[in-house]
């Protein structure tokens, strides 16, 4: 589990909440509001996956001539502009599936796995305490398998 913990705020902007994301070579962190407790998670899919839509190209014929309208490239660095301007709130996955600080290393592997996330808030008496990754757990159990068996 890390406890120095990346955290945004439901008011950031996603612009620079993505930034900070992208310096420090994680893929989500969680949102918390002023009390500590999660909200959350905002992750560098979120922004492409919801706040952008793939537009075709509109096609047009008129009196025998096509005409292609404007580029699906444009319109998605347009929608991505847009979305890089609003705050954290509006992209983020509400409600994240977290974990109590007194899980145990296969709580958290299953609920990985069940809820298909990478990464899982670590609470205790609803306030943030930590994070665990699926790195996390690998590490726990490569730690498990290199101790020397009691007997």
């Amino acid at each position: 589990m890390t406890t120095e913990v990346l955290t945004f705020r439901p008011d950031d902007n996603v612009g620079d909440a993505m930034s900070s994301l992208v310096a420090r070579s994680i893929d989500a962190a969680p949102v918390v509001d002023d009390a500590g407790s999660v909200v959350g998670m905002l992750s560098t899919g979120d922004l492409i996956v919801q706040e952008t839509t793939l537009h075709v190209p509109t096609i047009l014929s008129l009196f025998g001539a096509t005409l292609e309208l404007p580029s699906s490239k444009r319109h998605f660095e347009e929608d991505l502009r847009r979305a890089l301007g609003s705050t954290v709130a509006d992209v983020m996955t509400p409600e994240p599936v977290t974990i109590g600080s007194d899980a145990t290393v296969e709580d958290a592997a299953t609920s990985m796995h069940d809820e298909k996330v990478s990464r899982l808030p670590v609470v205790d008496g609803g306030q943030l305490v930590g994070i665990v990754s699926r790195t996390d757990i690998l590490r726990a159990i490569l730690s498990d398998d290199a101790a020397p068996a009691e007997g």
